[in-house]
């Protein structure tokens, strides 16, 4: 057993968040943070939790922050992976940043679909050239019966691409591209003493504006 698990506690002080201290629209107050992130050197802050639901039983795991558009969060993924098959089957998801070396969270809700897929190809030969082997050497969540296939994979497409390292001509698998979260709702959380910890939430109307509120922690 590991001891001691109920005596880990941090009493955040470093900043606050106030009414005063965000803007109107929760994409210029996300980039502001994110901005903050980025100068603080934090190990990968484009990292979020990706949260699904299939069969009404929750998924969760990190991908990673690959684009800020002004419609949402785009993230790109295998399309067959478990969760590319879940938000075929429900669209609904959340993300959540959690940046501790600035005592802050964001929280964000909304709806998922796929971006044009132009727009996933033009991502996909930004890739490095051993990056967009890896996706079409995986098949993502399947079960596999050991690592040697992965690598046997890696080694026969590479083959068959191997004069176009560097270049962009590896084409996107059909069964890889890009997602954008469309959000209804996004928290900002900053950790204060005591855990009274100051909550800002942006909620989207029906009209397309912004309700701001602060939530008790």
């Amino acid at each position: 057993m590991i001891q001691n698990i109920a005596d880990l506690r941090e009493d955040y002080r470093l900043k606050s968040l106030d009414f005063a201290d965000v803007t109107a629209h929760p994409f210029s107050q996300f980039e502001t943070w994110f901005q903050e992130a980025l100068t603080a050197k934090i190990l990968e802050p484009n990292a979020m939790v990706l949260a699904t639901v299939a069969d009404g039983k929750p998924s969760a795991r990190v991908v990673l922050l690959k684009g800020l558009t002004t419609e949402g969060f785009v993230f790109f993924t295998n399309y067959t992976s478990r969760k590319g098959m879940e938000l075929a089957e429900n669209s609904n998801a959340a993300l959540c940043f959690n940046w501790l070396d600035l005592q802050r969270q964001i929280r964000i809700e909304g709806v998922v679909e796929k971006i044009l897929e132009a727009e996933s190809d033009a991502y996909f030969q930004s890739r490095p050239f051993g990056s967009r082997i890896g996706a079409w050497a995986s098949p993502q969540s399947q079960i596999i019966p050991n690592r040697a296939i992965l690598e046997e994979n890696l080694f026969q497409f590479t083959k068959k691409y191997e004069n176009t390292e560097g270049s962009s001509e590896v084409p996107r698998p059909p069964h890889w591209g890009g997602y954008v979260l469309l959000p209804t709702l996004i928290e900002f959380w900053q950790g204060r003493s005591s855990r009274l910890h100051d909550r800002i939430r942006y909620q989207k109307m029906e009209d397309g504006t912004w309700e701001i509120a602060r939530l008790a922690p």
